[in-house]
């Protein structure tokens, strides 16, 4: 009885301790953000506040009773002794995984491999990864990595890593797995849509490039920009590409800003990438349980480029993720772009790390985005203006041939975005992808039918 009772006040300890640091310690955005430090956001984006202790239900103190008994019987009388901090770490990990794929607790170990992946000190493949109906499913490869030339695509179904069965494995545990020394080789068996049965891929890993932008031209006074990911300085690499284009298009008539497959990033370059396209209003607001998680992200006026007025056609799919689904969404509800393409991937959800005293962490979903015109994005996703798929293969040939002749092309530096910037796409290139060519299309005939007038800065 005696045992019971200390393990009762331990295992009570650990979860009050872990249900007050959720509620009150500092706000950070998502598993790979800082503190989005930002002149639009109010200020719920400060570090929350609150007193140091709570009182328990009644009803939360019995179930706690419970938990302590359940947590000494193992302790005591389990075949194997086993340590109580582990115990304790299966237990805060069993409660987390009741709640959503995004939320998940780190040991010590775990959360400091993560604080150095938000410096950008790590080496891997380049691919953001989630659960989806508890599958360990690819949101989608970052252009140019080993992933991306492996031929990995968005909505891809991670079935084993290594050989080892991710059925019941956490994000952070696969995200440890496909994670490695650079050279090192981490093999994924992948279940696709169209595969009979799941096939390897084995890909070396490398350190992952942050370069976020890339562009081309095209006759008429058109500019092209890829958003491959949001990294520290995307918004002033697309600042920079945009002063290029205004000194290179004269008149420039339109730009197509592509978001395909980009798994998103930080928070604070999805908004400045948008207010870069606005003078005025809501880009995207946060609201969560505690008021002090709730913020909203205001354009800036003044300050903007002649070039960042230009007609707007923004390209989305499946593999558009948080970030770039912030921007499509703030620029569709403003009415300041068309987005085009199919409906992007749905991850609108909030997460804050919140370290504990141990050196252990929680990453806990505390909110979730809305889109000015109030549209939650978490798992609904955006859905475009005008809808255009990817370009069916021709008979004979499957979706996989095109994706690896357009690798074969890429390895040969003979994609799209590995010319030079200032040479224009030519009709031959634009013929391969048809949603970048509808997007032309529509912007050398602009304005489109259907968009309402942009609203006034």
């Amino acid at each position: 009885m005696r045992k019971i009772r200390k393990y009762w006040f331990l295992g009570s300890l650990a979860i009050i301790m872990a249900v007050l640091l959720c509620r009150y310690l500092p706000f950070t955005v998502e598993a790979q953000t800082e503190t989005p430090l930002w002149p639009g956001a109010e200020a719920g984006a400060q570090a929350l506040k609150g007193p140091a202790l709570t009182l328990l239900t009644p009803t939360t103190d019995a179930k706690l009773r419970v938990f302590a008994q359940a947590l000494a019987l193992v302790e005591e009388q389990y075949a194997e002794p086993k340590p109580v901090k582990d115990l304790v770490y299966g237990a805060i990990q069993g409660v987390v995984s009741t709640l959503d794929p995004h939320s998940s607790f780190m040991n010590p170990e775990d959360f400091r491999e993560l604080q150095i992946e938000t410096k950008g000190k790590f080496s891997g493949i380049g691919i953001e990864i989630t659960m989806k109906d508890r599958i360990l499913t690819v949101v989608s490869p970052i252009e140019g990595t080993p992933a991306y030339q492996a031929g990995l695509m968005a909505g891809d179904q991670i079935v084993k890593i290594n050989g080892q069965t991710t059925k019941n494995m956490s994000l952070t545990e696969a995200v440890k797995m496909i994670r490695g020394p650079k050279n090192s080789k981490v093999t994924l068996t992948i279940n696709r849509e169209g595969f009979t049965q799941p096939r390897d891929f084995s890909i070396v890993r490398e350190i992952i490039p942050i370069r976020s932008i890339k562009a081309r031209i095209l006759d008429g006074g058109i500019g092209y920009i890829r958003l491959s990911t949001f990294q520290d300085q995307t918004d002033s690499d697309l600042r920079a590409m945009l002063k290029k284009m205004q000194q290179r298009l004269s008149p420039f008539k339109g730009l197509v800003l592509d978001l395909r497959n980009d798994p998103g990033g930080l928070l604070d370059q999805a908004v400045r990438v948008a207010d870069e396209f606005l003078s005025s209003g809501l880009i995207v607001y946060t609201e969560g349980r505690n008021p002090q998680q709730s913020m909203r992200f205001y354009a800036r006026a003044g300050h903007k480029l002649e070039s960042a007025s230009v007609p707007l056609v923004v390209l989305i799919n499946e593999g558009s993720a948080s970030a770039s689904e912030i921007v499509a969404g703030a620029l569709k509800d403003q009415k300041r772009a068309v987005i085009m393409g199919t409906k992007s991937f749905g991850k609108g959800s909030v997460q804050t790390i919140i370290p504990l005293e141990d050196g252990s962490a929680l990453r806990l979903t505390t909110a979730l985005y809305y889109t000015p015109s109030g549209q939650v994005i978490n798992e609904k996703g955006i859905i475009p203006d005008i809808l255009v798929e990817e370009k069916q293969p021709p008979p004979g040939k499957t979706l996989q041939n095109l994706r690896d002749e357009a690798m074969a092309k890429h390895m040969k530096k003979e994609g799209l975005t590995d010319k030079p910037w200032d040479r224009p796409i030519t009709t031959a290139e634009l013929d391969q992808d048809l949603p970048l060519k509808r997007a032309v299309e529509v912007l050398r005939t602009w304005p489109p039918k259907k968009l309402a007038q942009q609203p006034k800065g």
